[in-house]
């Protein structure tokens, strides 16, 4: 098995948003707002060359959209898709599976691209794998969530016939949110959280002998690292915490490896136990293991 970092380019969301109950006084230090508020964010993708398999985890907001919609987000940044697959060697037709840990815009965007006002699947070659209960929830969308499941991005996905959906066992989560029957490879697993917004999920990956774990938006960075640092745009805050607290402790007890993909800085970080709860380690790119 080979990872490789795939760098899409970097966005902007509202700091308040991004930190929840944290005041500014506190998260500006960390990830500083320009003059409206907004912080910079990666879109940060992995690439898992598993044999014959050539998985890709998200594919961030892609381009199809308009300039209003840009407008909101400043797509901005030398990297995109295409160029990283490139760098690596690879094309989008090499892709054999598309595996989306959720169906947020950032996350999926890439999935489909416009040609001559037709949505096309952008991985022709590729399977696209969600799970039964998030897709459900991602096309009947609640009020709240809905202007994140843009059906330009979902339902062209479905309609190419490309599209699996992962059984979410019904004898539900572990108190880790791990599935033990949720093997997608043989070294790829599959961990369950739904505070952020319902079955997603969270590729665990057996690499070099390590434990790593793509982290979506459980902690779309280290600095979410803290427990009360719980995104506004969580749709169930309170099972977030549990969530985190659940898995950070674990990952500190296994020294797992955390690849994060929002993070403008940290791209990798390992864990440690202080006087303040767990916290950061080390922090490396994927590439230096």
């Amino acid at each position: 098995m080979k990872l490789y970092t795939i760098n899409t380019g970097y966005f902007k969301l509202d700091g308040g948003a991004m930190f929840g109950v944290v005041p500014k006084s506190m998260w500006n230090k960390l990830n500083p707002a320009d003059e409206n508020n907004m912080c910079s964010w990666a879109l940060r993708c992995l690439l898992v060359e598993d044999g014959n398999r050539l998985i890709l985890i998200d594919n961030g907001m892609g381009d199809k959209q308009d300039a209003k919609f840009f407008g909101h987000y400043y797509l901005h940044g030398d990297d995109t898709l295409d160029k990283s697959l490139a760098a690596h060697g690879f094309h989008k037709n090499d892709i054999t599976d598309v595996f989306l840990t959720h169906l947020h815009f950032d996350h999926c965007g890439g999935s489909i691209v416009r040609v001559n006002d037709q949505l096309l699947p952008a991985f022709p070659n590729a399977t696209y794998w969600s799970n039964s209960d998030h897709w459900q929830w991602a096309t009947q969308p609640n009020e709240r969530e809905k202007a994140s499941f843009l059906k330009e991005n979902i339902l062209p996905i479905q309609e190419s016939g490309q599209l699996q959906l992962v059984a979410v066992p019904a004898d539900g989560l572990t108190k880790t949110g791990k599935l033990a029957s949720a093997d997608f490879t043989k070294d790829f697993s599959i961990r369950y959280v739904s505070g952020h917004t319902d079955k997603m999920m969270l590729p665990q990956i057996e690499y070099k002998g390590r434990t790593i774990v793509y982290m979506a938006d459980l902690l779309p960075s280290a600095e979410h690292i803290p427990l009360p640092y719980v995104m506004a745009y969580d749709m169930f805050p309170l099972t977030t915490l549990q969530e985190k607290k659940s898995f950070l402790q674990e990952a500190v007890d296994n020294n797992y490896i955390l690849y994060f993909e929002h993070d403008p800085v940290n791209e990798c970080c390992t864990l440690q136990q202080t006087e303040k709860g767990i916290r950061k380690k080390d922090s490396f790119l994927l590439r230096d293991l």
